[in-house]
């Protein structure tokens, strides 16, 4: 019989640990929450200081019943759940149920799920921390206090249905705030002008238009473009600077949950509660073969990036021994953590680092692989060289033979990557940034003369913000201090699961129904949606986990001007929700039906009800016909709102693709063709089973599509 029961969230996490503990631990699992508050009321008696009325969860009593029998036949319990908040708060409900005491040494806590940590974690158990639990019971009950309290107001003057959350409001409003900038943008006119150089010895090249006499200038219309034109053409032009320099690349840190999720988002395409669920399963283990079940990275829910001094020089013998001296730096690389971060764990990185991702490639499924790599390759790259480049920057001066006191700057930048360093490895994505050009310079000189050999004037005109995909909305609502590592993934999943915004491609954007929601909130709950509001509330949550503020104060305080508001919102009158009428005649009465949105989403209804009662599934149409039985191709949903291209007539016709259309017709049989994008390459492929016609074109550049007109000699 085991002496020692050791309970953790999952069975994946029992399994990994379990063979790491001998045959005197039993090691099980509590499948996460045991306790919570009711979902039929409020379950805070805010009158009583604001105490929570936990319940077990539904399904739970089977669970707990095996757990208080394992408790009873051991001489001590270790609670092992994750370290962060919300595994403070799992641990401390179970001492409850288990009526062990949380001032006795019962919690055990690791970064990793290695031997070591493991082991390391059960010789020094620790006492529950009540100011992390009351961090997380203060989070918790102010989230329901203001669903609570804000959905029936939402219902009685929106639409019943609506629900609004702490968090959750404040990154809709973020999204529909980016809306209304696209939507008020006014674009400004622009041009650029690109010489073509040849130099003494027969080179040529391409310097860019600076400005005139010394200082940059831009050019704000054809007018303009067109008179420095004319300069060029009458200019002798000489090479006045060169400069050549060494510049160095610099690694980024190894990742914290919001730069993983944000890159697993540009890089693999991945949701970030998709990421999250990812790397949760391979922080808790994965069968390996012979090994059985390890855990393959430290713990994901971080904003550190420490790393512990193991961990570096296991990376720097690796960087030695597979890369070589060249690319091992003189000292290991720390980098700083944000001052407003909770530093309680390490980045996020491989357990071990001689698992290479190629070495455990059959034993992980695909996704799991992806998200590995690119754990792994940042993490040693981290540590690496940085990448040095070798820079030139030519200024060059045009001296117009008729346009006396005049002088044209144009430069020309050049760099060639003369010693790759970390970039052999792994280079971080980033978000709406242009492509640098880069081209080779040939040697120049300082005084050489050079010939105009041509130009390219070009009209542009400037773009509004992009909308936030999820890599960008988490890397906004870290640096405005909303949410923590562990809610980011959870605040996108509701926002659109509400149905608030939507996916557009990768693009999140509000939805009507989101605008107005939106809309009541800053008229009615200010607070509420206010970015400061909501950061200083972050900041007071985290002074609750470091004891330095009462938990019971922080929602007395909240709560005291809240619900005041609440009252006021009660006053005002019933928003009418604009009806969006569609072009399908209710066949039975003759009307055209109106789209609404319900529980499953939107429906097609007959706005004579309740006279008629009629009601529709709502099809979105692709505008294409389906390649099988030309019937109408239209866009579905699965069950995990991922979305395709069916047609109207299945199950009779069961044409499918994950593809989404094109504006092109095939070339071979007319069909419409889809199109795919991956990288800078965009894949067109006939939607025709039975067609074999498929094209590779490269993704036009920002600056490319940011073009109307061109002139050039």
């Amino acid at each position: 019989m085991s002496k020692y029961l050791v309970i953790v969230e999952s069975p994946a996490k029992a399994k990994t640990i379990r063979k790491y503990l001998g045959s005197n631990y039993k090691v099980v699992a509590s499948m996460g929450h045991i306790r919570d508050l009711p979902q039929s009321h409020l379950g805070v008696d805010i009158k009583s200081d604001f105490n929570p009325m936990y319940i077990i969860i539904a399904g739970k009593s089977g669970l707990i019943k095996n757990l208080k029998e394992d408790a009873s036949n051991v001489d001590k319990i270790f609670l092992a759940t994750d370290p962060d908040r919300e595994g403070e708060a799992i641990s401390w409900h179970l001492s409850h149920i288990l009526k062990i005491d949380p001032q006795t040494d019962c919690r055990i806590t690791f970064n990793e799920i290695t031997k070591n940590a493991v082991e390391n974690a059960v010789k020094s158990p620790r006492q529950i921390d009540m100011n992390l639990v009351d961090a997380q019971q203060a989070r918790r009950i102010l989230d329901r206090i203001v669903g609570y309290e804000i959905s029936p107001v939402l219902w009685k003057k929106v639409r019943k249905g609506l629900s609004a959350g702490r968090v959750q409001s404040v990154a809709t409003r973020i999204i529909c705030d980016r809306e209304k900038e696209i939507e008020n943008f006014i674009p400004e006119e622009y041009w650029s002008i690109d010489a073509r150089f040849k130099t003494e010895e027969g080179h040529i090249f391409t310097a860019k238009y600076h400005g005139k006499n010394g200082k940059k200038t831009g050019i704000k219309n054809k007018e303009q473009a067109d008179e420095i034109v004319a300069m060029l053409k009458d200019s002798d032009f000489i090479v006045s600077e060169v400069k050549k320099s060494e510049k160095k690349r610099t690694p980024a840190p190894p990742f914290i949950t919001s730069t993983l999720q944000q890159d697993a988002s540009r890089k693999l395409g991945f949701s970030a509660q998709k990421t999250m669920m990812i790397a949760q399963q391979l922080y808790e283990g994965v069968d390996i073969g012979d090994e059985g079940s390890v855990g393959l990275i430290t713990y994901m829910r971080t904003d550190s990036v420490r790393i512990s001094e193991n961990a570096l020089s296991d990376a720097r013998n690796y960087i030695l021994e597979h890369f070589g001296n060249d690319y091992l730096p003189a000292k290991p690389r720390h980098f700083k953590t944000k001052s407003a971060a909770q530093d309680a764990h390490e980045a996020i990185r491989p357990t071990y680092i001689e698992k290479d991702p190629e070495s455990l490639r059959p034993f992980l499924a695909a996704d799991q692989y992806k998200l590995y790599k690119l754990i792994w390759d940042r993490f040693l790259a981290c540590q690496m060289e940085s990448a040095v480049y070798d820079t030139m920057t030519v200024e060059i001066e045009g001296t117009p033979k008729t346009f006396a006191n005049t002088v044209i700057n144009l430069r020309a930048n050049g760099s060639k990557l003369i010693f790759k360093g970390f970039i052999a490895l792994y280079e971080e994505g980033r978000d709406n940034v242009e492509k640098e050009s880069s081209q080779m310079l040939p040697a120049i000189n300082k005084n050489e003369k050079l010939a105009l050999v041509g130009y390219e004037s070009n009209q542009h005109f400037t773009e509004p913000p992009p909308r936030y995909t999820e890599a960008t909305l988490v890397k906004a609502l870290e640096d405005k201090g909303i949410g923590r590592p562990s809610t980011y993934a959870p605040i996108i999943s509701t926002i659109i699961n509400r149905g608030y915004v939507e996916r557009n491609k990768k693009q999140l954007v509000p939805t009507e129904l989101g605008k107005i929601v939106n809309q009541f909130m800053i008229s009615n709950f200010s607070d509420i949606v206010n970015v400061d509001f909501t950061a200083k509330m972050e900041e007071n949550l985290d002074k609750v986990e470091e004891g330095s503020v009462d938990w019971k104060t922080l929602l007395k305080e909240f709560y005291d001007s809240f619900s005041e508001t609440v009252k006021q919102a009660e006053t005002i009158s019933k928003i009418e929700m604009p009806v969006e009428v569609s072009d399908v005649v209710c066949e039975i009465c003759g009307r055209n039906m109106v789209i609404k949105n319900g529980r499953f989403g939107r429906f097609l209804a007959c706005p004579g009800f309740p006279e008629c009662k009629n009601t529709k599934p709502f099809l979105e149409e692709a505008g294409v016909k389906c390649p099988k039985c030309s019937g109408k191709v239209i866009y579905r949903k699965t069950k995990r709102n991922r979305k395709y291209l069916g047609c109207e007539n299945y199950p009779k016709c069961d044409f499918m693709t994950w593809d989404m259309p094109s504006d092109r017709s095939c070339p071979k049989c007319s069909s419409f063709v889809t199109q795919k994008s991956k990288g800078n390459i965009i894949t067109y492929k006939c939607a025709n089973p039975d067609c074999d016609y498929t094209e590779e074109a490269q993704k036009e550049s920002r600056s490319a599509s940011k073009k109307k007109t061109k002139t050039s000699s």
